[in-house]
């Protein structure tokens, strides 16, 4: 990778796992993970909106976990592809500190977008004939506000924060994109404080949703076990098994890169487990939505099967 012209302001992305020697491998290997990430994302809010049977509180709230995804991953792959594409590795601060700010309103949004699509199926399935006066159309419009908002409102705060900090030496980011934990080994000063309040604020985001979500989906097993109908408790548990798979490779890795001390763990793995949450659960949200629910794949073989007859 070349360094020249690059400014002494400008960061430089030392990329995936530098001195892999398959590297070019893996860029089209995550190239290829983001097309399918941007294909089934897109198919999936396009399969709500023109089905009516999936304008329900649920899907309303996949929707937006769907758009969540698309933003999140495009937020990081496509300039490390260019940069590896073009043999360039700098980034710009102010570029840096976008990307940074993008990355941690995604990452937030989803946290909190994840903990109310869980109280959705806890009302839902535990409380069934309040469900349509409790989630209401405007009660999931301020959800995803909420989402949105809470997510956007703490990556200011922590993106002007965290680039506030001096840099000494070497400006070289040992990562892919631009991730808070890797900046803030950048820095000449003493991070420690900084990052106890990065650990606060991830329990917030990542821990307490992750104990609300465990909370709730302990109840609904609870009440799934009642259920009299065999049709109606498997349908319970596919679509509660597949909002549990999604938090377990999204919230799961978060909580080892955020809530514990940098110096525990290596940039290499840093790098591994950053891969799974920016990158693969974007990809998997659609196929383990649509292979696992009945509803998504009806609406898909509907909008297929028209497009078959139009020819």
């Amino acid at each position: 990778m070349e360094r020249n012209d690059t400014s002494t302001t400008d960061f430089i992305l030392l990329g995936l796992f530098p001195g892999f020697q398959h590297v070019s491998l893996l860029v089209y290997l995550i190239l290829l993970v983001y097309l399918i990430a941007l294909t089934g994302n897109s198919v999936l809010i396009f399969l709500i909106w023109v089905d009516f049977h999936l304008h329900t509180p649920m899907y309303f709230l996949l929707s937006q976990l769907s758009l969540i995804d698309l933003v999140y991953i495009s937020s990081s792959v496509p300039k490390m592809v260019i940069n590896y594409s073009l043999g360039k590795n700098s980034i710009s601060r102010i570029g840096c500190g976008v990307q940074m700010f993008f990355c941690l309103t995604l990452g937030g949004a989803e946290c909190l977008l994840l903990t109310l699509m869980s109280y959705d199926r806890f009302v839902a399935i535990c409380n069934p004939l309040r469900y349509p006066i409790i989630m209401s159309p405007k009660v999931c419009f301020l959800m995803a506000v909420v989402s949105w908002a809470g997510g956007a409102l703490n990556s200011l705060i922590q993106t002007i924060y965290t680039m506030h900090f001096p840099v000494c030496g070497l400006r070289e980011i040992n990562h892919f994109f631009c991730e808070m934990p890797a900046i803030l080994k950048l820095s000449c000063e003493d991070t420690s404080d900084y990052e106890m309040v990065v650990c606060v604020v991830s329990i917030v985001f990542i821990l307490i949703p992750f104990s609300l979500i465990m909370a709730s989906y302990i109840r609904i097993f609870l009440t799934v076990l009642r259920m009299n109908s065999p049709e109606g408790r498997k349908k319970a548990l596919a679509t509660c098994s597949s909002h549990l798979t999604v938090v377990s490779f999204y919230l799961g890795p978060g909580i080892v890169v955020y809530m514990t001390p940098g110096s525990s763990h290596t940039p290499a793995l840093d790098q591994a487990l950053s891969i799974f949450y920016t990158i693969l659960t974007p990809m998997l949200n659609p196929l383990i939505y649509c292979l696992r629910n009945k509803e998504v794949a009806e609406a898909l073989r509907k909008v297929l099967g028209k497009s078959h007859r139009s020819k």
